[in-house]
């Protein structure tokens, strides 16, 4: 047919261009009335609520039918995948341990009130997580736990891959369904985003990051060498192939939506419809694809060092190469804990801050200080983790040809 309906045209159209579209809007409506440019925030509320709900089901279900129905090869290329993303994570940390000793950065440091619970060690880190695996799975499923989830599913797939061919063709149906589902509520990303720009413009604007301009150009700098240099380094030393095709195609449509929902777990489909788009082994993206949203956090182990390095700076605290790289360790496991909600890794300053004495009261103003430039700080590091998962994914999973 020569005449499509604009129907078809939408929802067959590029999406990147979409998404673009909705972004130039979403700018220009907070500029002329940011009345409303406040009430479009409602389209990207939806947008990431219905992320957030699909997510869940859609890991437990793909996770178990993965490994229910897996080949043997697949499972082998999970082990290289998380080999990647640990070694992302500590080549974050001390990639901002380097640029934060070039250039420091002063903190004005005074007394607020933050309403956060962090975590006073490692171990309340790993013990928190522990407790996640072991969560209910009808509770991991509603609150979003997607470790508790991971756990569930692993375990449904392994029991079920010596179940009736007919069963396992059954959980594969059901998986299919769900990301057909999913398809649909990606398609709706201009919306949501367009909805998002115009109501965090009009809200906060970007006059409020004036004061932070120094952190948070140290930070997006180690954002950006991360995404660009020191990932597609990796990858190559992986493949010994360009890496640059699959790093921009992942920055570009994983990276942008993530940007502005500003959370891993509410990406997981989107990097799914990428991995399926990239024509990646499913059965390993299924399980690689929320494992990493769950432990593969470059950014969250840049914000951390980054953060606890300016307070030492300030406080007059001399920070040796051992100590620093310790820091690069413990920011690197902290990450890992890091939740998948906006934020997350803000929580776990006061644990890297602990290393240098720094008591609990002056490292909660520092993370007071990071939710001050969260506006781009969350979102730059949310899009460094979630399109990280696709691109490591891309490494191991891609099929030859």
């Amino acid at each position: 047919m020569q005449n499509r309906t604009l129907l078809e045209r939408i929802t067959q159209g590029s999406l990147v261009l979409q998404i673009l579209v909705g972004i130039v809007l979403g700018v220009i409506l907070s500029f002329v009335s940011p009345p409303a440019a406040r009430g479009a925030m409602l389209f990207g509320t939806l947008f990431v609520q219905a992320l957030k709900a699909v997510a869940p089901i859609l890991v437990l279900v793909l996770v178990a039918s993965a490994i229910a129905n897996r080949r043997k090869s697949h499972t082998s290329q999970l082990r290289p995948i998380i080999g990647l993303y640990l070694a992302g994570t500590i080549a974050a940390a001390l990639l901002a341990v380097t640029l934060s000793t070039l250039f420091p950065t002063t903190l004005a440091l005074q007394v607020t009130d933050v309403d956060a619970s962090a975590p006073q060690g490692i171990t309340e880190v790993l013990r928190g997580l522990l407790f996640r695996i072991v969560d209910n799975p009808f509770s991991a499923v509603i609150e979003g736990n997607f470790i508790g989830i991971l756990a569930w599913g692993v375990l449904l797939g392994i029991f079920l891959h010596h179940a009736a061919e007919s069963t396992r063709q059954m959980l594969a149906d059901v998986a299919d369904a769900i990301t057909h589902i999913v398809r649909i509520v990606i398609r709706l990303a201009p919306i949501g985003i367009f909805g998002l720009v115009a109501g965090n413009l009009a809200e906060s604007g970007l006059s409020v990051l004036g004061g932070y301009a120094r952190i948070l150009t140290v930070l997006l700098s180690a954002m950006l060498i991360m995404a660009l240099l020191v990932n597609p380094l990796l990858v190559f030393l992986k493949t010994r192939r360009n890496p640059y095709p699959v790093v921009l195609a992942a920055l570009r449509e994983s990276g942008v939506t993530a940007f502005f929902t500003r959370s891993s777990a509410a990406n997981i489909p989107v990097n799914m419809a990428l991995c399926e788009r990239l024509d990646l082994e499913r059965d390993t993206y299924a399980v690689s694809i929320p494992l990493g949203a769950t432990i593969n956090m470059g950014g969250a182990a840049i914000t951390i060092t980054t953060l606890t390095l300016s307070a030492t700076h300030t406080l007059g605290i001399q920070v040796d190469l051992l100590t620093a790289l310790l820091l690069s360790v413990v920011a690197a496991l902290s990450a890992c804990g890091a939740s998948g909600v906006a934020g997350g890794s803000l929580l776990l300053i006061p644990l890297a801050c602990s290393l240098f004495g720094i008591s609990n009261d002056v490292a909660m103003q520092v993370v007071a200080v990071g939710f001050v430039i969260s506006i781009l700080q969350d979102s730059a590091e949310t899009a460094l983790n979630s399109s990280t998962d696709v691109v490591f994914t891309a490494a191991v999973a891609g099929k030859e040809g």
